[in-house]
């Protein structure tokens, strides 16, 4: 069968191919979708980053903490969110939550889907931090508060700066999981990617072009994302640290 790229430069509405694959005359095109689909699948992943960083990285320092309290809702928001598959928190949060806190339900399923993601992505990322800060000597602690400093300033001076270098490459793992995981918001109609490529195939009966361009996209979001990883670590990398050149 003989590959259809002129598929993308066709009308959604019609199925004509257009003077234009960026659409004339108020027509959208395949290309047009996809590149919307794009957007929607970058403004999730990033703002359930943002989101996956910040509850990630305060749990994980709760979890560290030598106040028992602290350390116990770290493990229990860990264990919870961890545990739970993403598809299933997605339907709790697009389903079940704004029932039971109904201002949720002012809220666009995009945002829901955020939360869900972020939420989810936060459990792996408090591990992480955790595991980063129990990795370094024990003496790093105790020579902050000698000389002085708070726990919290201990914590920001001394033992956050050396384990989150540490735990770079695990990060970007989890950076580049958030792109591939974002796929599941088509189960609340977000018009991400993988609805678009599963819509676009049904209409057009060309899902090997379809997928195979969804795919090169995922690709080059995921690939973006482990080189600026990439380039983080080594303007941030310790000399003499393990790998350093």
């Amino acid at each position: 069968m003989a590959w259809d790229w002129q598929v993308f430069c066709k009308d959604t509405v019609s199925g004509e191919a257009t003077t234009s694959c960026f659409g004339s005359g108020g027509d959208t095109t395949y290309l047009q979708w996809m590149l919307s689909a794009w957007g929607w699948t970058l403004s999730v992943s990033i703002l359930a980053l943002i989101v996956a960083l910040s509850l990630g990285s305060l749990i994980g320092i709760l979890r560290t903490t030598p106040n028992k309290w602290f350390a116990g809702f770290g493990n229990a928001w860990t264990e919870l969110f961890r545990n739970i598959p993403l598809l299933v928190q997605i339907f709790l949060w697009y389903h079940v939550i704004p029932a039971l806190i109904p201002p949720l339900k002012a809220f666009p399923s995009f945002i829901l889907v955020v939360f869900a993601l972020g939420f989810f992505t936060s459990a792996r990322i408090s591990e992480q931090v955790r595991a980063g800060i129990q990795s370094l000597p024990r003496g790093q602690r105790y020579a902050g508060l000698a000389v002085g400093l708070t726990l919290p300033q201990t914590y920001r001076y001394v033992l956050l700066p050396m384990a989150f270098r540490i735990i770079i490459p695990p990060l970007t793992s989890e950076s580049m999981n958030i792109i591939k995981n974002s796929s599941v918001a088509f189960a609340v109609s977000i018009a991400e990617l993988t609805m678009f490529a599963m819509q676009a195939q049904e209409e057009t009966s060309r899902g090997i072009e379809i997928y195979l361009a969804v795919t090169g996209l995922y690709f080059i979001s995921a690939f973006a994302i482990n080189r600026a990883a990439l380039f983080i670590e080594n303007r941030v990398r310790v000399p003499g640290m393990v790998g350093s050149k």
